[in-house]
């Protein structure tokens, strides 16, 4: 039968949120219910109470998650009642034109639950990226669960939903950061500082933050900076070049996207180097660029999407290495939070006081 839960709910764009009972279905077929146990607070939920994504209210926000499946619909196979699992909002279809070339972290047929969860009115919701998490019990697609070791907490797990994924990512997968190699990541809020740990990971030798808050470049030294860069105080090209014997770095992230970093971004990379733009603009954002410097610089510029991942071959790989002890997931949790605290939350993120508050059910 239909379970009513409690979820947080946008109703109108910049209005504050508020705590509903929800209607959530049984699983329909493909489909899977997951109760919820931790979920982080991004800034992605912030764009849709804003109205940043799209005008689809009321929305349930939520969808960097981990938490156990409760129950699955009909010709579910991959995961099962009891499964410890992190939700993902890429669950791949395996047939559309990027998987059939052998690229499915393209995926361009992904696969969100067919039913939808409701207010008590029976008005329906729309979930944050397909997943809406800020709630105890969510319906998603069975292909949105992603089994993990359940050693782990889910307070940390849960990260790897979304930005920390995206930082790694854009680090590891899109940027193809390697052993000696010099980064230089703009911008260390947790997208940024995973990037970093990714940088870390791989092997890099100079890894470069640059924020112009200091408190963050401290928190960047945590997940393997080797040097930092106050962006109020000095040019952020200048200073990068000054770092890698006056080339650049091999690969610069932006994790800010604006289109002032992202011309850092540019020009701060090493000839041939890659420029990776992980940051989500406005759509109002353009970026104004001499064509001569694209063609002659050579390298590469790219967009990272859900940092390049795979949830099925990623997420269980980083959280064995959190495990190992080599990823320190729990460093991004700045606080646990009750389901009712996420509108402070918003607050504090957005003036850059915490990393990451997660709710924890």
């Amino acid at each position: 039968m239909p379970q009513q839960v409690r979820g947080v709910v946008a109703h109108r764009k910049g209005e504050p949120v508020t705590l509903e009972t929800i209607t959530v279905p049984d699983p329909g077929p493909g489909e899977a219910v997951v109760q919820v146990q931790a979920c982080g607070v991004c800034h992605t939920d912030l764009h849709y109470r804003e109205g940043g994504i799209n005008d689809e209210f009321p929305f349930l926000l939520g969808h960097e998650a981990a938490g156990i499946v409760e129950a699955v619909g009909e010709g579910v196979t991959d995961v099962a009642p009891g499964d410890f699992v992190i939700l993902n909002w890429r669950a791949v279809d395996g047939t559309c034109r990027a998987c059939r070339r052998g690229e499915p972290w393209y995926c361009f047929s992904t696969h969100n639950a067919t039913q939808k969860m409701t207010l008590e009115s029976g008005q329906e919701l729309t979930p944050a990226l397909g997943i809406g998490a800020f709630i105890e019990k969510t319906l998603v697609h069975a292909g949105q669960c992603t089994k993990v070791d359940p050693a782990a907490k889910p307070e940390v797990a849960g990260l790897l939903g979304c930005g920390v994924m995206a930082g790694i990512g854009a680090a590891i997968n899109t940027g193809k950061v390697g052993r000696g190699d010099s980064i230089a990541v703009i911008g260390c809020g947790g997208v940024g500082d995973a990037a970093i740990a990714g940088a870390k990971l791989a092997g890099a030798s100079t890894i470069i933050a640059v924020d112009m808050d200091p408190r963050k470049l401290e928190w960047a030294k945590e997940f393997g900076a080797t040097h930092t860069i106050d962006a109020r105080e000095q040019d952020v090209v200048e200073a990068v070049k000054e770092l890698t014997d006056g080339n650049g770095a091999n690969v610069v992230v932006d994790a800010v996207g604006r289109p002032e970093t992202f011309k850092q971004a540019f020009y701060a990379r090493d000839l041939a180097g890659t420029a990776v733009l992980v940051g989500v603009p406005t759509p109002d954002m353009t970026v104004d660029l001499p064509l001569i410097d694209v063609f002659g610089r050579g390298g590469s510029t790219k967009s990272s999407w859900y940092g390049d991942c795979l949830p099925s071959r990623d997420f269980p790989m980083l959280v064995d290495l959190h495990l190992q002890g080599r990823l320190p997931l729990d460093k991004f949790v700045t606080e646990t939070i009750p389901l009712d605290g996420v509108e402070a939350a918003f607050e504090k993120m957005h003036k850059g006081e915490v990393l990451r508050s997660v709710v924890v059910l």
